[in-house]
């Protein structure tokens, strides 16, 4: 199973794994995919570069890239606390009411409130990627579309590609205009931020749309090999996946992990919804009670990015702390119906190859 998308980056197999842990992007590299880690967690560009140093020394000088979120400047730049300042008081007094009606726990007294996902503002998206171009990344994707022009033509400068995610042809046709290299053409089924679009009428929209202009990759719905099979045979690349590498072993490092993992092991390809109530803008979350309290009557609308992370910023430490699943505030898509076990990145990277052959060998007996 060769592609373009493997000649373009050197890989093995045309399969790029997204995730916020550094040892989960770096196992995806090492078993012939590129790993791309998410950055949007780093609220210290110096904690970032150190995690890069990381990723550099435990590659096996595999590629990989980084994954930034750089949206326009909504509603202002300024610091955590200038912009928790505009916080409506009735949206923070239904956040800790919810979380008293649901049982969560302070933080313990030892334990700092932290100041939100500040990778949603601009300013810092573009010191995540100041960082990334220091790094021999070979990829820089942005969450919310083309980054701006500068950045890509510092990427390119520096012989690093760029990826946008699209979830419309409009859109696709516009990254290409930018200078995009790889449009990511995202699906409904997608966790995180995600469109209106199924994948199966997406993907081969965002193909006709941009022609031979760029590499178009399939994510949203992909969790085995049959569905690379088919985002291949809808003239596909290659696939962005996120969700599957959810319950790996890798994953397991991160603090947040034994609650993820039960609520993902338990979860239903129904058990997920779409909603603002994570950053501000639409994204696929695992469905439990909180996301349950905010489709009540009299629940507040969310606020634009970036305050409504901030303004549940220290409900998600609380909820992750809580160690309960049906809590936990996490993106995830609809294949997480698909993951039933716990397993080794190296493991589900083999079974998703060897199904992905098996299927296009049996696709092309049947001519």
């Amino acid at each position: 199973m060769r592609t373009p998308l493997c000649d373009l980056f050197g890989l093995e197999h045309p399969i790029v794994g997204f995730s916020p842990s550094e040892h989960v992007a770096a196992a995806v590299s090492r078993a012939g995919g590129l790993g791309v880690l998410g950055a949007v967690r780093f609220n210290d560009p110096a904690e970032l570069d150190k995690t890069l140093d990381w990723m550099d020394a435990h590659t096996g000088g595999r590629p990989y890239g980084i994954d930034v979120v750089m949206p326009a400047r909504v509603p202002a730049e300024g610091a955590a606390q200038d912009l928790y300042e505009l916080i409506p008081e009735p949206h923070k007094d239904f956040v800790q009411d919810t979380l008293l009606k649901l049982g969560v726990p302070p933080l313990p007294g030892d334990v700092q409130a932290a100041d939100g996902v500040l990778g949603w503002l601009h300013s810092l998206a573009r010191q995540h990627v100041e960082v990334a171009l220091a790094h021999p990344a070979r990829l820089i994707a942005n969450a919310l579309g083309p980054p701006p022009p500068d950045v890509i033509a510092s990427a390119h400068e520096r012989g690093m590609l760029v990826a946008a995610l699209a979830g419309t042809a409009e859109h696709a046709r516009r990254q290409v205009a930018s200078g995009v290299d790889i449009v990511v053409a995202q699906g409904y089924e997608a966790g995180g931020h995600t469109g209106e679009i199924g994948s199966m009428v997406l993907i081969p929209e965002v193909v006709d749309a941009v022609d031979t202009k760029a590499t178009v990759l399939a994510a949203g719905g992909i969790g085995c090999g049959r569905q690379i099979a088919a985002a291949l045979a809808l003239g596909a690349a290659g696939v962005w996946m996120g969700s599957a590498w959810l319950a790996t072993e890798e994953y397991a490092t991160t603090t947040s992990a034994p609650a993820v993992t039960d609520a993902v092991l338990n979860a239903t390809s129904s058990d997920t919804v779409r909603s603002r109530i994570y950053s501000g803008k639409p994204a696929r979350l695992l469905k439990n009670r909180w996301t349950d309290a905010w489709e009540q009557p009299g629940a507040p609308e969310p606020l634009a990015m970036p305050l409504q992370n901030l303004l549940v910023s220290e409900a998600h430490q609380r909820l992750f702390r809580s160690g309960q699943s049906d809590l936990v505030p996490m993106p995830a898509g609809q294949i997480v119906g698909r993951i039933t076990e716990v397993r080794t990145v190296a493991a589900v990277m083999a079974d998703l190859v060897k199904e992905a052959d098996q299927t296009l060998e049996k696709l092309t007996n049947l001519r």
